[in-house]
C-alpha cells in the first residue's frame, strides 16, 4: 500500500535551484529600506536590537541586526516587509570556492551558542524535500575533511576556543559562512561578557545568511552562492 501511495504521489523533492518556490516562508520575511514619509521617525525606537536607522531620506536597515521580530511593522505599522529578497551577501573581497568545488563541498557546521532554532532549520536539508547532497553538498563531522565552517550562534566565551580550533585544523583553503543574525552580529546576546558580537569578532567571514532563523531554502542559497551557482551579492548596510 504504501510503495503504490509512494509511486502515484511522485517525487516530493524541490526542484530547486531549477525553478523558485513561491510558498510563504520559503525566504525569511525582513523589513526593506523606507522612506522616512512612510516610516516616520519614531520606527526607529521601536527596534529591541538596533537594525534600523535613519539614513538620509529614508529608514536603513541592517539585516545582520534583525531578528524578525516586527515591531516596525505591527507596532509602529509603517515598514515595509517582504519575503521576496535574496538575502545572502558575500562579506569578503577574497574569491569564493566557485567550478573547483561545485560538485563537492564538505561544511563543518558549529554551534558557537545558537538558541536551537537556526540548527532546526540547517538539520532540513538533509530531509529527502531538501536533499542537498543532489547539489554536491555533503556535512562533515571533522574539520580535516571540511571546505566550509558554517557557524550559528553569537559564539559565546565557552565556544570561542573550540570555533578557533575548528578553523584552524581546516586545511586550506577554507571559507566561513555565518546563518542566523546571532552568528552576523551577535544579537540579541551580544556583544558581552558572556558573547562576542558575531562570528566575525573570531574569524573572517565570506558569506553571511541573515534571519532568525533563516529558512533552509536561505541557508542553501549561502551554500550556492559559495558555489558560485547564485550571484555574489553586495555586503550586509
Amino acid at each position: 500500500m504504501w510503495t503504490t501511495k509512494g509511486l502515484a504521489r511522485g517525487l516530493l523533492t524541490t526542484p530547486y535551484p531549477r525553478s523558485r518556490p513561491a510558498d510563504p516562508g520559503a525566504m525569511p520575511p525582513l523589513p526593506r529600506v523606507t522612506p522616512v514619509t512612510e516610516a516616520g521617525t519614531a520606527v526607529t525606537e521601536v527596534c529591541p536590537t538596533g537594525a534600523l536607522t535613519l539614513d538620509g531620506g529614508g529608514v536603513a536597515v541592517d539585516l545582520g541586526r534583525c531578528i524578525a521580530c516586527q515591531r516596525c511593522r505591527l507596532d509602529a505599522a509603517t515598514m515595509a516587509w517582504t519575503s521576496k529578497q535574496h538575502v545572502v551577501r558575500q562579506v569578503s573581497a577574497s574569491g569564493l570556492p566557485g567550478k573547483a568545488f561545485r560538485h563537492s563541498l564538505h561544511v563543518r557546521v558549529v554551534d558557537a551558542g545558537d538558541g536551537g532554532e537556526t540548527l532546526r532549520e540547517l538539520r532540513q536539508l538533509t530531509s529527502p524535500y531538501y536533499a542537498i547532497h543532489r547539489l554536491g553538498i555533503f556535512f562533515t563531522p571533522t574539520p580535516r575533511d571540511a571546505d566550509v565552517l558554517l557557524v550559528v550562534g553569537p559564539v559565546t566565551q565557552g565556544m570561542r576556543q573550540a570555533l578557533l580550533d575548528t578553523y584552524q585544523a581546516m586545511p586550506q583553503p577554507k571559507w566561513v559562512m555565518a546563518v542566523g543574525s546571532g552568528a552576523i552580529s551577535g544579537v540579541p546576546f551580544g556583544p558581552s561578557f558572556t558573547s562576542a558580537a558575531g562570528a566575525g569578532d573570531v574569524l573572517p567571514l565570506d558569506v553571511v545568511v541573515p534571519g532568525n532563523p533563516p529558512p533552509p531554502l536561505a541557508i542553501l542559497d549561502g551554500l550556492l552562492t559559495l558555489l558560485g551557482r547564485l550571484p555574489a551579492r553586495e555586503p550586509l548596510p
